[in-house]
């Protein structure tokens, strides 16, 4: 039970940082976000990785792969955006790889992140009468993250 309401707490809190920086910087674009809080974006050839997020000599890095369409560009940066802010000092890539600790909630948490900066509650709203599959199709996102930005609104 605790755990679930640790859960929600910081699902909303995620709610309330992202109104935050959307407000204060006025763009919901990960891209810009990250320019403005001082996190270096390098777009470059990482193979089937599609990004990835770290912190070198206290400096943020997201990178993104070059090869991504530039809708999978914009939701790779808003989730690596997600563990930039959320995770700092966690490099979940050297964690996965090099540890025996699941990364799924840090995942899930960047992917809520993602979500909930790049589609808002308005567009959820607007087309509520959509089947998950028609919302997909028209936003671009798959289901499985509509799924998280619609339970959790």
């Amino acid at each position: 039970m605790r755990q679930i309401q640790k859960d929600v707490i910081l699902l909303l809190d995620i709610k309330k940082r992202i109104a935050y920086l959307k407000k204060k910087y006025c763009t919901s674009n990960p891209f810009e976000l990250a320019d403005a809080l001082g996190i270096l974006v390098i777009k470059e050839d990482l193979g089937s990785i599609e990004g990835y997020y770290n912190k070198q000599l206290r400096h943020k890095q997201i990178h993104i792969n070059c090869n991504l369409s530039e809708k999978d560009m914009l939701l790779t940066c808003a989730h690596e955006l997600g563990h930039a802010l959320l995770h700092p000092d966690s490099n979940t890539k050297f964690l996965r790889n090099n540890t025996l600790l699941s990364v799924d909630k840090l995942e899930r948490e960047a992917n809520y992140f993602a979500i909930e900066l790049l589609v808002s509650d308005e567009a959820i709203q607007e087309y509520k009468s959509y089947t998950i599959e028609q919302l997909s199709r028209l936003l671009g996102y798959s289901e499985q993250l509509l799924l998280l930005k619609i339970e959790n609104r």
